[in-house]
C-alpha cells in the first residue's frame, strides 16, 4: 500500500473516530506513553496480550489463521517485528510490515463478538499511530537513512559537480589535499556529537580547508564564523587572539551551531543551509511559503539567496565527488598529515620567528599550529602554545633565552562626548548661504555645526538641507585619550624637522601624539623630511627631563646603547619604534632616558 495514500486514510479515520478511547486491553487505556519509539510499556502490553491469546488458543483449542482471532495474532506478530525493524534504523522494512498487519486487519468483518471487535480497534490504532510516527521520523531526514545526509544528484547537484570537475577543479584538487590536515579531527568530533561525517567536507566549500580565509562579508577560517556568531558559540577575538581561525576551537563551535540548526528545522539540508545565510533568512523564507519544518531544502531552493541556493547543491556535489574520486580522474600523491603537538602555558611576549629560530623549526609550521594568533606574536597573558612534538625538548630548554618582543597593545581611542543643556534648533540651509554663515548667524563654530551633523567642515550644503543648530548655552566637551584639549599651559609652536626626526620622537619631545600633530598638519602618512615646519600644540611641559636624544656613534649596538643609559633593550626598541631586527646608523637621533 502506497505511504501517502496510507498517511492519508489514517487521518481520515481519526477524523471519524474522533475522540473515542480505545484500550489495548478491558483496563489499560492508550496514552502517548503507551506508542512511544522503543517503550518497554508497550513490548510488555503486546507480550501480555500474546500470552492471554496463547492461553486462550490453549483452553480454546488451536485458532484458525484464517479466523478473525487468527489474524489479530498475526497483526501483533508484526507490529512487533516492525517494532525491531524501526529500532534497528530500517524504516522501510517496518512500514512495510505494519501495512501487512493493517491489511490484516481490515480483513476482520464486523461482528457481534464485543471482545473481538475491541481488540481489533486497540490493534489498528496502535499501527496507525505508529505508522504515523515512522513517517514523521522518515521525514526528519527527507529521504535518506536516519541520521544520514541524502544525497540527490538532480540538475542543480550536477551542475556543480561540472563546474568543481571542470573550471574549479584546481581549487577543488589544493583543497581537498589541505583537508588531510584538518579533516580527521573534524570527523573524529563528528562521531563524538553523533552527526553524519558528510559534514566533515562543508569547510571545503566554506574556506578550501584554509584556516585563515577571510570573505567580503568579514567570516574568518576555516569555518567561515562572522565575529556575532563566532562571539555567541564561545570563540575569543581580541587585539592578539582570534579563534575563528582555530581549526579545533572553530569546528566545535561549528558543531555546536549545526547540531542547533539540525534541532530546529529538522532536515540535514535545510540546516546547512541556514548555516550560509542565518536561520533567521530560513524561517522567513519558511513563514512566507507557509511550510513547516519537515518539508525539504528543494522547496525552499527559489525563494532562498542565490548564494545560498547554490550552497547546499555545492556541498552536495562536494561529497559526491569525493566518494567517487576515480570516477572523476583525482589523484592527490602526497598529502599532508595532521600535525602532533604539544601544549605550553607560557607568560612571555615572543614572536613566533623568534621561536622556530630558537627550537630549528620552520615558521609557517608554528604559525599553522597556532594559527589563532593574529599577528604571529604571543599575548602578554598566559597562553598555551602548541610546540611540534618532536621540538618540545628544544623549546623548554630555551624557553628562557629566547627574548621577549615588546609589543604595545593599542588602546581604543574614545569619540568626543557631547554635552547639550538645551536641544538642538533645526535650520534649513537657504541659496547662497554657507557653513561659516550660518554659525555666525548663531554664534556658534563651524565645527560645532560639522560635529552635530556628522559632515565634514569642507562639505558643501546644498540648499534646502536641513542642519541641527546647538542652542546658545551648547557645551561639547571632547574627551579623548590623547588629550586634545588645550592646557592653561599649552601653547601653539612651529617646530623645524631635522634629520633622524619621526613622528614618535617629535611627540614625545612636546607632551602631544602623533596623532594630534597629523590633523594639525593635515598629514596622510608618517614619513617626515627634513627642513619640514609642523604646527604643534605643546602639552605645557616637555618630556626632556624623562627623555634625550642620543646621537649613534660608529661602533654603537641597540644593547650598547641601552645598557649605557640603564634601559633594557626592548624599552630602548619601543621607545624608537624599532625591531630587533632593525639596523641603526652613525647619527641617527634615538630617544633615550
Amino acid at each position: 500500500m502506497n505511504t501517502h495514500k496510507l498517511a492519508a486514510l489514517i487521518f481520515l479515520l481519526f477524523l471519524i473516530t474522533g475522540c473515542q478511547q480505545s484500550h489495548l486491553s478491558a483496563n489499560k487505556p492508550i496514552t502517548n506513553q503507551t506508542f512511544k519509539r522503543g517503550d518497554h510499556q508497550e513490548q510488555a502490553t503486546l507480550q501480555q496480550n500474546e500470552t492471554e491469546d496463547q492461553q486462550n488458543e490453549t483452553e480454546d483449542g488451536n485458532q484458525s489463521p484464517d479466523s478473525d482471532q487468527g489474524k489479530i495474532d498475526q497483526a501483533l506478530e508484526l507490529a512487533s517485528e516492525a517494532q525491531n525493524y524501526w529500532e534497528e534504523d530500517n524504516l522501510e522494512e517496518a512500514l512495510s510490515t505494519l501495512d501487512a498487519a493493517y491489511a490484516l486487519i481490515l480483513e476482520i468483518e464486523p461482528a457481534d463478538n464485543s471482545e473481538v471487535d475491541q481488540q481489533k480497534e486497540d490493534i489498528r490504532y496502535l499501527i496507525s499511530k505508529r505508522i504515523l510516527e515512522i513517517y514523521a521520523s522518515r521525514q526528519i531526514v527527507v529521504t535518506g537513512p536516519h541520521k544520514a545526509i541524502p544525497i540527490t544528484l538532480n540538475d542543480h547537484v550536477n551542475a556543480e559537480i561540472k563546474c568543481l570537475t571542470g573550471p574549479e577543479r584546481s581549487f577543488f584538487i589544493r583543497s581537498l589535499s589541505r583537508s588531510y590536515r584538518y579533516r580527521p579531527f573534524i570527523v573524529q568530533e563528528l562521531k563524538k556529537a553523533g552527526l553524519p561525517e558528510e559534514i566533515s567536507w562543508l569547510p571545503l566549500i566554506e574556506s578550501g580547508f584554509n584556516s585563515r580565509a577571510l570573505s567580503p562579508a568579514r567570516a574568518l577560517g576555516l569555518w567561515q564564523f562572522i565575529p556575532s556568531t563566532g562571539n555567541k558559540f564561545g570563540l575569543t577575538r581580541n587585539h592578539y587572539i582570534d579563534e575563528r581561525m582555530d581549526p579545533e576551537k572553530a569546528t566545535r563551535a561549528a558543531i555546536d551551531y549545526l547540531k542547533e540548526l539540525h534541532n530546529l528545522f529538522g532536515d540535514w539540508t535545510t540546516a546547512i543551509a541556514a548555516y550560509n545565510c542565518g536561520e533567521y533568512r530560513v524561517l522567513k523564507t519558511i513563514r512566507q511559503q507557509k511550510l513547516n519544518y519537515l518539508d525539504n531544502f528543494w522547496d525552499l531552493y527559489q525563494s532562498l539567496p542565490r548564494e545560498t541556493a547554490r550552497y547546499v547543491p555545492r556541498f552536495l556535489a562536494t561529497v559526491h565527488i569525493v566518494n567517487n574520486l576515480e570516477k572523476y580522474n583525482i589523484v592527490i600523491d602526497t598529502p599532508p598529515t595532521p600535525l602532533e603537538y604539544k601544549t605550553f602555558d607560557i607568560k612571555k611576549q615572543i614572536h613566533l620567528s623568534e621561536i622556530a629560530k630558537a627550537i630549528n623549526v620552520d615558521t609557517d609550521t608554528l604559525v599553522s599550529l597556532n594559527s589563532e594568533l593574529r599577528h604571529e606574536i604571543l599575548p602578554p597573558e598566559t597562553y598555551a602554545i602548541k610546540i611540534p612534538i618532536a621540538h618540545t625538548d628544544q623549546f623548554m630548554t630555551k624557553i628562557d633565552e629566547i627574548k621577549t618582543t615588546y609589543h604595545k597593545t593599542p588602546q581604543p581611542q574614545p569619540q568626543p562626548q557631547y554635552k547639550y543643556k538645551y536641544k538642538y534648533i533645526y535650520y534649513r540651509v537657504r541659496k547662497g548661504e554657507t557653513l561659516s554663515g550660518i554659525a555666525d548667524k548663531h554664534k556658534t563654530s563651524v565645527s560645532t555645526i560639522a560635529s552635530c551633523n556628522n559632515i565634514s567642515e569642507k562639505s558643501r550644503i546644498a540648499t534646502g538641507k536641513v542642519l541641527k543648530i546647538p542652542g546658545s548655552k551648547y557645551q561639547a566637551r571632547a574627551k579623548t585619550a590623547s588629550g586634545t584639549n588645550k592646557s592653561k599651559d599649552s601653547k601653539q609652536i612651529t617646530y623645524t624637522v631635522r634629520r633622524g626626526d619621526n613622528l614618535w620622537m617629535i611627540a614625545q619631545k612636546f607632551s602631544t601624539t602623533t596623532t594630534q600633530i597629523k590633523a594639525l598638519n593635515k598629514l596622510s602618512g608618517t614619513k617626515l623630511s627634513s627642513g619640514q615646519r609642523l604646527r604643534i600644540v605643546t602639552g605645557g611641559t616637555e618630556n626632556s627631563k624623562t627623555f634625550s636624544k642620543y646621537q649613534v656613534k660608529s661602533g654603537d649596538s641597540p644593547l650598547c646603547i641601552a645598557k649605557r643609559h640603564n634601559m633594557s633593550l626592548d624599552r630602548l626598541l619601543s621607545l624608537n619604534h624599532l625591531g630587533t631586527r632593525s639596523k641603526i646608523y652613525p647619527g641617527q637621533n634615538l630617544l633615550v632616558e
